[in-house]
């Protein structure tokens, strides 16, 4: 299982800009399967906390049993802007985006969820109905523009991170 901390102690510089992208905004986007394997995309919040990366629901929450019976996702961060808006900053890049995808991974032991819960700012006992996962990342990608280029920095386990460019 790959979880948060194999991103950052494989790629340090590329987690960094990763978790800026993604940390960015609040609000994130997560792509689930329904029972008949057809996408569901659905609102979510997301949070690197400690080693994992950690998203929950609502107690019942479609995107929740979605994941109980296929537990593949992918997970996307707001698009982000640097510099001057709609515009390049001094480095020549515009920005990007962050996608993750691989595994959710329940956890319903409460004195594991527990510190997650304290890291950001609620007791143990918080969303004690609701349902809480930890990915199993298999790929993390950040794409921006840099001048005239798309440019994609994607990592995978065992991998490292490999740049691709388009013109």
């Amino acid at each position: 299982m790959a979880s948060w901390r194999e991103v950052a102690e494989s790629a340090p510089e590329f987690a960094t800009r990763v978790r800026e992208s993604f940390e960015s905004h609040k609000h994130k986007t997560i792509a689930t399967l329904r029972k008949d394997g057809s996408p569901r995309v659905s609102g979510i919040e997301a949070y690197v906390v400690g080693d994992e990366l950690w998203f929950g629901s609502m107690p019942g929450a479609l995107k929740a049993r979605d994941l109980r019976r296929d537990p593949r996702f992918a997970l996307h961060g707001p698009p982000v802007l640097l510099g001057a808006a709609d515009s390049a900053d001094s480095a020549g890049s515009s920005g990007g985006d962050t996608k993750l995808s691989g595994y959710a991974v329940e956890v319903t032991d409460r004195d594991r969820i527990a510190p997650m819960l304290a890291a950001r700012g609620f007791g143990p006992d918080a969303f004690s109905e609701s349902h809480f996962f930890i990915a199993d990342i298999r790929e993390v990608v950040l794409t921006r523009i840099e001048g005239s280029a798309m440019v994609m920095d994607l990592w995978r386990p065992g991998q490292g991170v490999r740049r691709l460019e388009r013109v």
